[in-house]
């Protein structure tokens, strides 16, 4: 209790020092002794790792040769954050409210001929450029976007972060995108690599008075936006800092003289009323290509899948109580009649599964994916896992698992007892220790990957021994007292009682077979989630915002109720055709979903990304891996509580000898 207090509090007062601000505005004005203690004078601008859709290993800011300053000013990073990659860092740039600067240079890099380190710097800032590494910029806890027109209607794209570089061949027409329009005089079969060593910083502000803000300060204002143009100048050529040289940054193919690179900046600030504080993420979320999607097509899909649903509830419960009254009209009838249908297998209907441990293990993680899902999605829909609080989504979803361990323990406990099973001490301990053993043993293969590579992505030692803690100190301790709990209560009492000898199934056709069940089971939830997963895909990969929680709220609880109907309607087909081994097939019909998941994560693979090399494909496919494997739990838990219900629910009503 003590170490989750600790994670608590922890989290607590990191979103209040560095990762809340973006809930709470601040007030900046210029440098007087009246307004020292109302407002802030100084900017500070951060800098985070950079990242490629082209590779899926981010890297720190240091590890290219670029302008630094001091680290130990680095704001503190929640769990989210660290498990994320994200890698926050003061940057040397300069900035003051209301203050213009013109051309200054934080610093300058000398590359010299026949030096092994320069060589080596000179090659890390190519392979970048290469590979279009792009910056990611803080200001006042909004990220400093890049915006330009794309050549679709002339609409303004703006992106999250801009290329450190680009590399153009002598044998395309391409220019360098919208940086470096000019190609010039380019040899065929020659690649060039362009540097981007200048940037043009644009920061728009709301002024306000002591009525708007309750602060009286003049020359003051809220930062709404910070706008950047990238440049590539080769300030050795202008033989002096000159932002208004027009020839472009080229790094040499082969370092045989000095070479001297020069970054700079400039800064303007511009007043803009017409844009509140509170409404300063909108231009960045409205930019995103997930708006320019056609709502109709969306929603149109969401009806379907609703009218579908509502239509399989019907026809289920109309031809069910038809079978009730049925059978209940038989056990009066004066002459008896030989028992047919579902109720014919009522003597083992409820005889335990095979492998029913391995079942209640998952069923238990199941439980607790499924809690963590429903609190993360909560607390986002509520606006506290808004864009500014970074890492947030994701130390929420971790403190939800770590909670919810008892959850887990308890639905186990409960489904292996009624089972009747007996090895509760083995029940508890693989609870506990499979599912999340195979996430966290997924997880550090990957994550010794990101070291041998260098990655910022990779966590350090220190983070994987604080989840560690979390997982043994926290989880696994909530997880025996859930079982303790659980296995303390009565055993479930099954609705009609269990024959000795098990009842031979007859063939079965070709739709009630096990496979072309199970496979059919996850057809209609995918569809309901795959135009969602697109955009959490681009998220992902692209480096793209999430925000549509609500539709995502939405979608979840419509893949809720799909699993659940669909498992009902085919557990009902499997006991009309006497097979009563509905206990995995259950379980399996709605966690099938999962592998449309795996099929759809391999096409946008091979269709909208560029990855190339062997690490970052591997990568890519074990954290796939991951995420299908909870979505596995999740579906084919709530596919098998369903028809759990639903099983116990048809045979207590029918009168059975």
């Amino acid at each position: 209790m003590s170490l989750l207090l600790l994670c608590v509090f922890s989290l607590w007062t990191t979103t209040n020092a560095f990762y809340l601000p973006g809930l709470a505005p601040v007030n900046y004005c210029k440098a007087t002794e009246e307004n020292a203690k109302s407002c802030k004078n100084e900017i500070p601008l951060f800098v985070n790792r950079l990242n490629t859709e082209e590779s899926v290993i981010p890297f720190e800011y240091h590890h290219f040769d670029f302008c630094l300053a001091d680290e130990a000013q680095s704001p503190v990073e929640n769990l989210g954050q660290v498990v994320f990659g994200e890698r926050i860092r003061p940057s040397p740039y300069k900035i003051n409210f209301l203050k213009d600067v013109r051309c200054a240079s934080p610093c300058s890099k000398i590359y010299k001929p026949n030096d092994p380190e320069s060589v080596k710097k000179l090659n890390l800032l190519k392979m970048g450029a290469a590979l279009y590494y792009q910056h990611h910029w803080i200001l006042d806890n909004m990220p400093v976007t890049w915006c330009y027109v794309v050549n679709e209607g002339g609409k303004t794209f703006c992106s999250t972060g801009f290329p450190m570089g680009c590399k153009v061949s002598g044998d395309s027409d391409t220019s360098c995108g919208p940086i470096v329009s000019q190609k010039g005089d380019l040899k065929k079969g020659e690649d060039y690599f362009y540097l981007f060593n200048h940037v043009d910083l644009e920061i728009t502000y709301h002024s306000g008075d002591k009525e708007d803000w309750g602060v009286d300060f003049t020359n003051g204002g809220r930062i709404i936006s910070a706008k950047i143009k990238p440049a590539s100048i080769d300030h050795q050529k202008a033989e002096k800092v000159d932002c208004n040289f027009q020839t472009p940054l080229v790094l040499p193919k082969t370092l045989t003289e000095m070479l001297n690179i020069t970054y700079t900046y400039s800064v303007t600030f511009h007043m803009n009323n017409s844009i509140k504080w509170s409404s300063r993420w909108d231009y960045i979320l409205e930019s995103m290509p997930q708006t320019n999607i056609q709502w109709f097509s969306i929603l149109n899909s969401l009806v379907i899948v609703l009218f579908l649903s509502g239509m399989v509830a019907m026809i289920l419960l109309r031809t069910l109580h038809k079978d009730i009254a049925r059978y209940n009209q038989m056990e009066c009838g004066e002459d008896a009649q030989e028992e047919f249908g579902w109720k014919l297998v009522h003597g083992d209907v409820f005889r335990p599964p095979r492998r029913g441990m391995l079942l209640a293990v998952f069923l238990g993680s199941g439980a607790q994916v499924f809690g963590m899902t429903l609190v993360t999605l909560a607390f986002a829909c509520l606006g506290f896992l808004s864009p500014a609080n970074r890492g947030a989504l994701m130390t929420c979803a971790l403190v939800a698992w770590v909670l919810l361990g008892a959850v887990a323990g308890y639905v186990s406990a409960r489904i292996y007892k009624s089972f009747g099973g007996r090895r509760w001490k083995s029940n508890i301990l693989l609870t506990s220790m499979v599912c999340p053993g195979v996430v966290f043993g997924l997880f550090f293969v990957m994550n010794l990957v990101l070291w041998g590579k260098g990655s910022s992505a990779a966590i350090p030692f220190s983070t994987l021994v604080a989840l560690l803690a979390l997982w043994f100190g926290v989880s696994v301790p909530l997880t025996f007292i859930g079982a303790y709990f659980g296995f303390r209560k009565r055993m479930l009492d099954h609705p009609v009682r269990t024959n000795q000898i098990p009842r031979q199934i007859p063939e079965q056709s070709l739709y009630t077979q096990p496979i072309p069940g199970i496979v059919m089971g996850g057809v209609l939830p995918f569809g309901c989630i795959f135009i969602q997963l697109f955009f959490i895909l681009n998220s992902l990969w692209s480096s793209q915002m999430y925000y549509m929680f609500g539709f995502l709220f939405l979608v979840f609880l419509i893949l809720v109720i799909t699993c659940s109907e669909t498992t009902i309607l085919l557990c009902y087909f499997h006991l009309c055709a006497e097979d009563y081994h509905w206990w995995w097939r259950a379980f399996l019909s709605s966690g099938s979903t999962a592998g449309y998941l795996f099929i759809y994560c391999c096409h946008y693979f091979f269709t909208k990304l560029n990855i190339e090399g062997a690490a970052s494909t591997f990568l890519y496919f074990g954290y796939t891996i991951i995420m299908v494997f909870l979505f596995f739990l999740l579906t084919g838990t709530i596919g098998f509580m369903a028809c759990f219900w639903f099983v116990r629910k048809i045979y207590s009503v029918v009168k059975v000898d």
